[in-house]
């Protein structure tokens, strides 16, 4: 068997997200469209493993995927097959053989986030799928203090909405947060995310830098004495990548 890595970009608008977990229907899935395309290759019901399972509506730069496969087709032509028979919203960017023991999901050491804000007078056109448009300017310093408090490793079970998981306890390796006049972006690397969890701290994060909470908040909601804020809207954020 040969083992296969993708790396992927897509637009989630219109999917509910990687793979929905505890469905019996997993249609309108990106691991559905793939896993089609790959039976239409090759006859065969091939299983799919992740970097990290995006949410409905968000989107990836660069999520990593592997299957196994006894398909004798040379590399670049299962890249050309997937590309041409994919959704036009979903592309394989780059294609390697890897050793029978890579796993995309087991394998994976960090992977990292990116929150997109609009800060300008008008909402970009042409750009409102892809970024969430704030009202007010954040404030970016406040947001980078509180931010602080998140790094390293801690439980984030009260930054998630995960109903099961092994462990909430996660490690956050680096958190940036970059500002200019017409945007905000809010990049996190983490060993692994729950469910929502990079949702709920940008939300918290924004929350704080337009002043609707404190930034004593963060180490309360880690504690257990407080609330996260909701989750930001998923259109604004993308998996950029995934190391290994």
């Amino acid at each position: 068997m040969r083992n296969i890595k993708l790396t992927l970009e897509y637009d989630g608008s219109r999917y509910n997200g990687w793979q929905r977990l505890g469905k019996d229907d997993n249609s309108g899935t990106i691991e559905t469209k793939l896993l089609e395309v790959i039976k239409k290759m090759s006859g065969e019901d091939a299983e799919l493993n992740c970097a990290a399972r995006t949410e409905t509506g968000v989107h990836a730069h660069g999520q990593i995927v592997n299957f196994k496969t006894t398909s004798p087709m040379k590399l670049y032509e299962i890249k050309n097959y997937f590309n041409r028979y994919l959704p036009m919203d979903i592309a394989v960017i780059d294609i390697e053989e890897m050793p029978e023991k890579f796993h995309a999901s087991l394998n994976v050491k960090s992977v990292t986030y990116l929150y997109r804000i609009a800060i300008g007078d008008v909402p970009s056109v042409f750009e409102r799928k892809y970024m969430y448009y704030c009202f007010k300017k954040p404030d970016v310093d406040k947001m980078t203090i509180a931010s602080k408090t998140l790094l390293g490793r801690h439980d984030f079970k009260n930054f998630s909405t995960v109903k099961k998981a092994k462990s909430t306890e996660k490690e956050i390796k680096s958190i940036e947060i970059y500002g200019d006049e017409n945007e905000i972006q809010i990049t996190i690397t983490a060993n692994q995310f729950l469910h929502n969890m990079a949702r709920m701290i940008v939300g918290t994060l924004l929350d704080v830098g337009l002043s609707n909470r404190p930034i004593g908040d963060i180490e309360q909601i880690l504690k257990g004495s407080a609330t996260a804020s909701a989750p930001a809207k998923p259109h604004g954020l993308f998996m950029e990548e995934a190391a290994y």
